[in-house]
């Protein structure tokens, strides 16, 4: 009979957010699945807890994920951790699980903390609908076409930023979604936690000039109802500019932005041209 994989959440900061059920469940596991050994090791010596563990993360994940799958199929049970949080929330497991449905093996949830619903529920933005965007790209020109489609969202938007990546997100956040409120949590659980609400422009401003320190959520307002605009030929040829600057063809960037804004293909190709 096939073994059990336990997706456990663990602390985002304070120790004391871990559960006593998952405690539990990494004693009496048979191994540990951990995003990273280092960081899981200080969890489980501050619990007391000894139990064999295998590394599991992004750049691995398909060779270890088949091992895990083999051992579980075996009749061994496994406990899948992150370094922090709920373990596929931004984080490896996603491939691991599917593979367990897909196999026949059992999936069980220990919840534990999770970052953007924390950060959420102490920031005082609207909560009643939100999308959870997780980390944006490093790359520049994928990080920009993100951030265009959620242009026109109106639910709050929940995103992830390291602080070496914050200054040119915020940058990029005011160009594309405007002077909306915003608010940076960061250091949650820790001692240092905070909560700054503000506005995008001022947020862009102040971080352009003062070096972020901690792991940020940020909570961005959606578009108000009263903030349609209509989008005229000039604002969509624009914004196929921007595509052709980051190196699609005049051809590549009429059609994708007519997609986008309904204006014809061939009138955004023609007014693209004429600006040549």
């Amino acid at each position: 009979m096939a073994g059990i994989l336990y997706v456990v959440g663990t602390p985002i900061g304070n120790l004391g957010d871990f559960s006593p059920r998952a405690v539990q469940v990494l004693n009496e596991c048979d191994f540990i699945a951990a995003e990273d050994t280092r960081v899981t090791i200080k969890l489980l010596n501050h619990f007391g807890i000894k139990k064999p563990m295998i590394s599991y993360y992004e750049h691995n994940r398909n060779e270890r994920g088949g091992v895990i799958i083999e051992r579980l199929l075996n009749g061994e049970s496994c406990a899948l951790v992150s370094d922090a949080g709920m373990p596929i929330i931004s984080d490896p497991g996603e491939d691991l699980t599917l593979r367990c449905h897909q196999n026949g093996i059992k999936v069980c949830a220990v919840p534990g903390p999770c970052a953007f619903v924390t950060a959420l529920a102490i920031s005082g933005m609207p909560s009643g609908r939100f999308t959870f965007e997780g980390f944006l790209t490093v790359t520049k020109q994928n990080r920009r076409r993100h951030l265009e489609e959620l242009v026109n969202e109106k639910r709050t938007m929940i995103f992830y930023e390291a602080p070496h990546k914050l200054p040119a997100t915020l940058k990029d956040m005011a160009e594309y979604f405007g002077n909306r409120n915003i608010a940076l949590v960061k250091e949650l659980t820790k001692i240092y936690e905070n909560v700054e609400r503000t506005t995008l422009f001022d947020a862009a401003e102040k971080y352009s000039q003062v070096a972020p320190k901690g792991e940020f959520v940020l909570i961005v307002e959606g578009k108000p109802e009263d903030e349609e605009e209509e989008i005229t030929l000039e604002i969509a040829t624009q914004m196929a500019i921007e595509l052709v600057n980051e190196g699609a063809s005049k051809n590549e960037a009429a059609k994708e932005i007519a997609k986008k804004t309904g204006i014809k293909k061939s009138d955004i190709y023609k007014s693209l041209q004429n600006g040549d």
